[in-house]
């Protein structure tokens, strides 16, 4: 297993930091790394992504939603092919640290067989988009 996070703290609610990240029709005005979402975002629903990495190709996957808790977290779960060969648990986590202040946490747990190889090529550019979408995410929540 191998695992990628990234934090920031954002000066704004818990509420209005759930509204910018869920709010995927806006993506593609300020999102540099999840570039779109399309569908559902409900427990046990499968949905499209369209992820970007910095310096590299777009990537378009269907992974399945496992968590979407108003103000708290939304995470995910896809896999390459099937499942066992490469397979993302991707998290968004809200916490609050005081009033108008959260901290947000994006992480993404990798298991799989094919794990590290394709982790030697991609591990990199993902954190950079993590760091990306992080600070994007701030400057929207902040300024709107």
């Amino acid at each position: 297993m191998k695992g990628i996070s990234s934090e920031i703290e954002i000066s704004a609610s818990a509420e209005k930091v759930w509204q910018v990240l869920t709010d995927f029709d806006s993506f593609p005005e300020w999102n540099p790394f999840i570039k779109m979402i399309e569908g559902n975002i409900e427990v046990g629903e499968k949905f499209k992504v369209f992820l970007k990495l910095p310096d590299s190709k777009s990537m378009t996957f269907r992974p399945k939603c496992l968590k979407a808790e108003q103000k708290k977290e939304l995470r995910w779960i896809g896999h390459m092919i099937i499942p066992g060969l490469f397979d993302g648990e991707h998290s968004f986590i809200i916490e609050p640290v005081e009033d108008n202040k959260v901290r947000f946490i994006q992480k993404e747990l990798f298991r799989g067989i094919f794990t590290p190889l394709i982790m030697k090529s991609i591990g990199e550019k993902t954190q950079q988009g993590f760091e990306e979408m992080n600070r994007a995410l701030k400057e929207r929540a902040e300024t709107s």
